[in-house]
C-alpha cells in the first residue's frame, strides 16, 4: 500500500490527495462471470470512476489475456466508453493493430479504421452462432464487439463455449469430420447474397484468382461476373496457445439447413443446390446427414448465453475458443467490431 499514487490507468484531475490504495489491477477493477462460476462471458468492471479504460487496458494486458484464455470471453462494463473513437483506443491500446474484413461472407459497412458494423442483415432475422472466418485459412483470434446503440428489444449477441460444444458432440460424428473435413461451397454475383465487390473488393479477376490461389479455394467462373469458389478445410484446429483440439469450423452456419424457414424456402425455388449463395459438404463432397446438422445446431444452443447489451459495453471473445451470432431486435441497433491477431491455419502446429 502506497500513500497519494500515480494510479496506472486513472486520469489525473487535477491536484487532490487521495486516499492509499492498491494499485493492482484487481484493485482497480472488480471480475466475475455473469452466471455460473466458470461460466462465460467474465464480466469486469471498474471500481474507480476515474479510471481511464485506455490507460487501463495498456497496463493490464497480461490480466486479460490470461482471463480470455480462461473464460473465452470477457464482457467490459461501465468503462467509460461512449463513441467509436473511445472502442478503438481501447482496442488498440490492448491489442494494437486491428485487422481489414477481407473474403467476406456478409455484409457490413466500415465506420472507422478497420472497424465495421456487425452483420447488415434485416432485423427481424437471427444470425447463427459461429466463430468469425473459420472458413478462411486466416482468421482474427481476437474479436471486439461495442454496444454504440442497444437494441429497443432483442438484439442480444448469443456466445457459446467452442471447447464445451465440442465434449458435447458424438466421438464418432466429431472423428467423421476429423477425418472428411469441411468443403465450402459460394457463390457470388447471382443476385442474391454478397457480389463479387463485396466479397472480395474487388472485380479484378486476376486479383480474386490470385488470392484464392494462395488460400487453397478452387475457382470456377460462370459467366462474366458470377464466380463459384470450393475450398476444402479441417472442422477441428489446434489453439495456438493451449493446444486444445477445437471444434472451429462453419459447417452448420453455411449450411442450407440452417436458414430460417421462410429464407431457406425462397432460396430453393430460387436455386439448384449447387447455385446456392453458401453451402457446406463434407471434404469429399458427399452430403452431411439431416440428423448430424439436428444434433449439432442443438449442442449450440445448449451452450448459448445470452446477456442484454447496455451503451458502453464492451464484449471481447477469443475467436477460436468461443462462438457467436445475433439474436432478432426491434428500434435502432448499432454494434461495432473489431479483430485482431491473424492465425494461420497450420500455425497453431
Amino acid at each position: 500500500m502506497i500513500d497519494e499514487p500515480e494510479i496506472p490507468g486513472i486520469n489525473k484531475l487535477g491536484a487532490f490527495r487521495r486516499r492509499s490504495i492498491d494499485v493492482s489491477a484487481q484493485e482497480l477493477v472488480k471480475a466475475e462471470p455473469l452466471q455460473s462460476e466458470d461460466g462465460l462471458p467474465l464480466v469486469v468492471q471498474p471500481v474507480e470512476k476515474r479510471l481511464s479504460p485506455v490507460d487501463w487496458a495498456r497496463n493490464n494486458q497480461q490480466f486479460i489475456e490470461q482471463n480470455l484464455l480462461r473464460y473465452g470471453a470477457i464482457l467490459f462494463r461501465g468503462f467509460n466508453l461512449s463513441t467509436i473513437e473511445d472502442f478503438a483506443q481501447f482496442v488498440s491500446a490492448f491489442a494494437g493493430e486491428l485487422l481489414p474484413y477481407n473474403e467476406r461472407s456478409s455484409p457490413r459497412h466500415q465506420i472507422g479504421p478497420n472497424i465495421y458494423t456487425s452483420t447488415d442483415y434485416p432485423a427481424n432475422q437471427g444470425i447463427f452462432l459461429h466463430n468469425e472466418n473459420s472458413y478462411q485459412n486466416t482468421w482474427p483470434m481476437k474479436i471486439f464487439f461495442f454496444c454504440v446503440t442497444p437494441a429497443t428489444e432483442g438484439g442480444e449477441t448469443p456466445i457459446a463455449d467452442c471447447r464445451k460444444i465440442g465434449l458435447r458432440i458424438d466421438p464418432e460424428i466429431k472423428e467423421r469430420f476429423l477425418q472428411k473435413e469441411v468443403m465450402y461451397v459460394r457463390n457470388f454475383g447471382s443476385g442474391f447474397g454478397l457480389t463479387l465487390q463485396d466479397a472480395f473488393q474487388t472485380t479484378d479477376k486476376e486479383v480474386i484468382e490470385e488470392h484464392c490461389r494462395r488460400a487453397g479455394i478452387e475457382v470456377e467462373w460462370k459467366g462474366m461476373d458470377r464466380l463459384r469458389t470450393r475450398a476444402i478445410r479441417p472442422a477441428l484446429e489446434r489453439h495456438p496457445v493451449t493446444g486444445e483440439l477445437i471444434w472451429f469450423n462453419h459447417a452448420t452456419f453455411f449450411h442450407v439447413s440452417t436458414l430460417e424457414a421462410a429464407v431457406r424456402e425462397a432460396l430453393l425455388m430460387e436455386f439448384s443446390e449447387e447455385d446456392l449463395p453458401t453451402n457446406t459438404y463434407y471434404g469429399d463432397g458427399t452430403p452431411f446427414d439431416p440428423v448430424v446438422l439436428d444434433q449439432l445446431r442443438e449442442i449450440y444452443w445448449k451452450e448459448t448465453v445470452k446477456f442484454q447489451w447496455l451503451k458502453g459495453d464492451l464484449l471481447l471473445l477469443d475467436n477460436m475458443l468461443v462462438a457467436h451470432g445475433r439474436a432478432p431486435f426491434a428500434g435502432p441497433r448499432q454494434i461495432a467490431v473489431g479483430m485482431s491477431e491473424p492465425c494461420s491455419r497450420g500455425a497453431q502446429n
